[in-house]
């Protein structure tokens, strides 16, 4: 198998590649991607392995991420960054308070370029937000949000869960777009 290059410097998404790409031939290449603004991280994810294929001159693979809060109509998508920097948790929170409906989502897009052919592969992680942060700080983490963020069927957020029950959790509701391109990519 040829050698995969995930350019990226988000800790958390390398811990991830490391857990769910074991099986493919990959390597990280810490570097920070522009990221286009758009709503559509099908088209940032394109966008951003297009840039990491001329970086690297090699077959790559970049991963971008929404967060969608069905109450506030989907804030923030794919602008989770921005919003992060601007309101933070403790503003997502805010803009939450009283409301009984706290459904919300991850939403993921990974996208491998090998020079050639362009392959996306989608991921879904449904879930509620808590009432405040909880957890404590782990380098497996994507994002703050794993302070408000509990997993479908899970009555704890994700940095309150031990490496174990976040690695052992029954995925409910759940499709892993980087499990998804390691089944395909080793079936090709």
């Amino acid at each position: 198998m040829d050698e995969v290059v995930f350019v990226t410097h988000n800790k958390g998404k390398i811990a991830s590649a490391k857990k769910y790409l074991k099986d493919v031939n990959f390597k990280i290449y810490e570097y920070e991607l522009e990221e286009p603004r758009s709503d559509d991280i099908k088209y940032i994810s394109k966008y951003k392995v297009m840039e990491a294929y001329k970086l690297v001159n090699k077959p790559c693979i970049s991963l971008d991420c929404g967060f969608w809060i069905d109450e506030l109509d989907g804030f923030p998508r794919a602008f989770v960054n921005f919003a992060l920097d601007t309101i933070g948790i403790e503003g997502f929170l805010k803009l939450m308070e009283g409301k009984e409906k706290r459904s919300c989502r991850f939403t993921e897009c990974l996208s491998y370029y090998d020079g050639k052919e362009l392959h996306q592969f989608l991921g879904k992680h449904e879930g509620t937000l808590a009432t405040k942060v909880l957890g404590k700080d782990t380098d497996k983490k994507w994002s703050d949000l794993w302070y408000i963020y509990k997993p479908y069927g899970y009555d704890k957020t994700l940095a309150q869960m031990t490496d174990e029950e976040r690695a052992n959790r029954p995925k409910y509701e759940s499709i892993d777009s980087m499990s998804e391109f390691a089944k395909w990519y080793k079936s090709k």
